[in-house]
């Protein structure tokens, strides 16, 4: 039997610990300023308005979240709207997300409706600590301080007296003054007797939250309520006919069935290319976690729900656990609730600037907006300090650690097995063992960064692994191998030319230090007797994961030599590349193979110039790697067994990688789609 891993908090150790480097500008913010964590913001009303969504993209917004859970559908329709009207105008991408409604528990109240479809939120309510407030399943009482009527009547029976139940505000922070915490005293068929445990002054939609009575499993009995709500149906259906919807994000999720469950769901109403995120908010989605992870698309840890399902001290843990599975299995991973206070202030706690720089130093995709954005004051001056502190997060990245321990998890996993349906016991963590993220064994790297400062272009950072036996699939030996070839010649930039982003998030995995440029070329899809064209959707998906940066190409029969010319060309117009800078790009060749191929922008930066092979060895050698000399065999090749590189001329450069077939020689202007 495999020996259990334990999933250790990463130390983080800085080169440079001259403080007064503070006193500098970022010099990552500018004209060529990219940020590699990508921010999806919920649209409300405070940030509704088109003005305003234009400036949350040019800010760095890079995914806009609509919430089912409140207000009308003509609402979200004229949401979604004013988002396309916004990228249209920014002429930037931005994926859809909608979140349903799912299996929340609600406090029933009369809500007034405006002629745009908006809530109004019913009259505040104080409620004394100490008091006594009755929950009811009879939805024909009237809310009052001391009697709120429930849309669940099973919750009576899932309660016993002692449990905790948690009623605030929807999306509100658990800390401020529209949260209750109360205790239960007595249960009978259709009510449940509470005693408040503090004051709150209620107002908007109040949700409720049965807490876990135990510290160690999972003792509550779960609610039964459907995944999707008849509205959640309604409104996904009516919505994604008429806009492109990237994303369908699951609250409450369970486990994989849930998940296959919302497949069918989104291929029954024609929206199969809608990609699932799993919401993770209560305790019983932690116990099959590596299952649930493989079964979705992404991840969105609710922090909020989840935080009060767990106890606090284990809260750290668990998410740096779920973070590392996550980019173990490569699928985004999204953290809630983040800059909380923003909703009121223009700026962020010392504890959540610091909480933002440690989960990108873990690895984290992304963070997922809600109140600060759905309803905050500050929406923009939000998403623009969410994106400074992630940048300079990033720029202390350890991607050399990063790599080697995704090499070395690579290797264990392909020897598990993708059949292997082990538990992940993410509940060691609740009974104060070790965090072990895996029976099978995880390793002790976490999965995200944090260690040393991002290495300049003038030194390179991966060593390849430590294992070097570690065993990957074709296209993941050509992700990793192509992130290597990227360090040794430190290249600006990477670009994958891409129709389904597969090979981009593979690459996008290894965490390399430049920029992924993912060139989505569209492509016809035949269905029956009707021909739809692909691509859109998965340039806007690729807005979750980290670093990279889609682009949209026109369609095309072959994407040659030309494409990737046009693809520098902007890079250059957007000041991400500058003359005599390198790119490495992946694609696929005419007979389908992949093929890694090593550029350099001319001195005018006007396009390519190519590098033959003795030039790209005088490269490296002048950036300090360690190549030996050559003897050249016919033709120009170099000798076999020992090269780098093969081809001549304006041939394509083939890298060997660790698995797949020996290089072979191909035209430039041969390579399509990846």
């Amino acid at each position: 039997m495999a020996t259990a891993h334990t999933t250790k908090a990463k130390t983080h150790f800085f080169e440079n610990n001259d403080l007064r480097q503070v006193l500098h500008a970022d010099a990552t913010h500018g004209d060529g300023s990219f940020t590699k964590t990508k921010v999806a913001f919920t649209i409300g009303s405070g940030s509704r308005s088109v003005e305003t969504l234009c400036k949350l993209l040019e800010a760095g917004g890079t995914c806009g979240r609509i919430d089912l859970t409140w207000n009308s559908l003509a609402y979200h329709r004229q949401s979604l709207a004013n988002l396309q009207e916004a990228m249209k105008k920014t002429r930037r991408l931005c994926a859809v997300m909608l979140d349903c409604l799912g299996r929340e528990i609600m406090v029933n109240r009369d809500v007034a409706q405006d002629n745009d479809g908006t809530h109004r939120e019913p009259d505040a309510t104080t409620i004394v600590a100490g008091s006594t407030v009755v929950l009811t399943t009879d939805t024909s009482q009237a809310f009052s301080a001391s009697l709120f009527p429930i849309s669940y009547p099973g919750l009576p029976a899932m309660v016993e007296p002692g449990d905790n139940l948690f009623v605030g505000r929807y999306l509100v922070s658990g800390a401020d003054a529209s949260s209750l915490y109360m205790r239960v005293e007595a249960a009978d068929e259709t009510s449940i007797t509470c005693t408040a445990l503090s004051g709150a002054v209620l107002s908007g939609l109040l949700t409720v939250f049965h807490t876990e009575r135990s510290s160690e499993g999972l003792a509550n009995k779960q609610n039964d309520l459907p995944l999707l709500t008849a509205y959640d149906r309604e409104a996904v259906a009516s919505l994604a006919a008429d806009f492109d919807v990237d994303f369908l994000s699951l609250s409450y999720c369970r486990d994989a069935e849930d998940v296959e469950s919302a497949r069918a769901f989104l291929s029954s109403v024609g929206s199969g290319h809608t990609k699932v995120l799993a919401k993770c908010e209560t305790r019983q989605s932690l116990f099959a976690f590596k299952q649930l992870v493989r079964a979705a698309d992404g991840i969105i840890i609710s922090r909020g729900n989840l935080g009060l399902d767990v106890p606090p001290e284990k809260m750290a843990m668990i998410q740096k656990s779920m973070i590392s599975t996550c980019v173990v299995l490569n699928k985004p991973v999204l953290i809630t609730r983040v800059v909380d206070t923003m909703i009121d202030t223009p700026r962020p706690t010392r504890a959540e600037a610091t909480d933002i720089a440690n989960a990108v130093l873990d690895g984290a995709d992304g963070f997922l907006l809600g109140a600060e954005t759905y309803r905050g004051k500050y929406a923009l001056e939000t998403v623009r300090t969410v994106c400074a502190i992630a940048r300079e997060a990033e720029a202390a990245f350890d991607h050399a650690a990063h790599f080697d321990h995704l090499v070395d998890e690579g290797g264990r996993l392909a020897a598990e097995g993708e059949a292997h349906a082990s538990r992940v016991d993410m509940m060691r963590n609740l009974s104060g063992a070790s965090l072990a993220s895996e029976a099978a064994g995880w390793g002790a790297g976490g999965g995200g960064g944090g260690g040393a400062p991002s290495v300049p272009r003038s030194q390179s950072v991966l060593s390849g692994g430590s294992g070097g036996a570690a065993r990957l699939s074709k296209l993941e030996a050509i992700a990793s191998s192509a992130v290597r070839a990227a360090d040794k010649v430190r290249a600006a930039m990477i670009i994958v030319v891409t129709q389904t982003g597969r090979a981009a998030g593979l690459v996008a995995k290894y965490r390399p230090a430049m920029p992924i440029m993912t060139l989505v070329v569209p492509y016809l899809k035949r269905e029956g007797l009707r021909w739809r064209l692909e691509g859109r959707s998965s340039a806007r998906q690729a807005l979750l994961t980290s670093g990279l940066m889609p682009v949209l190409a026109a369609p095309t029969p072959s994407a040659g030599e030309s494409l990737l010319e046009e693809a520098v060309v902007l890079a250059v117009r957007q000041g991400m590349l500058a003359p005599e800078d390198h790119v490495v790009t992946v694609s696929r060749t005419g007979v389908g193979e992949y093929m890694i191929k090593i550029v350099s922008v001319n001195e005018f930066g006007s396009g390519i110039k190519h590098i033959r092979p003795k030039s790209l060895l005088t490269i490296l050698r002048g950036q300090g790697q360690n190549v030996p000399d050559e003897e050249e065999g016919e033709e120009g090749e170099q000798r076999e067994g020992s090269s780098i590189l093969l081809g001549t001329g304006n041939e394509s450069l083939v890298l060997h990688t660790p698995a797949g077939p020996a290089p072979s020689r191909t035209r430039s202007g041969a390579n399509g789609h990846a």
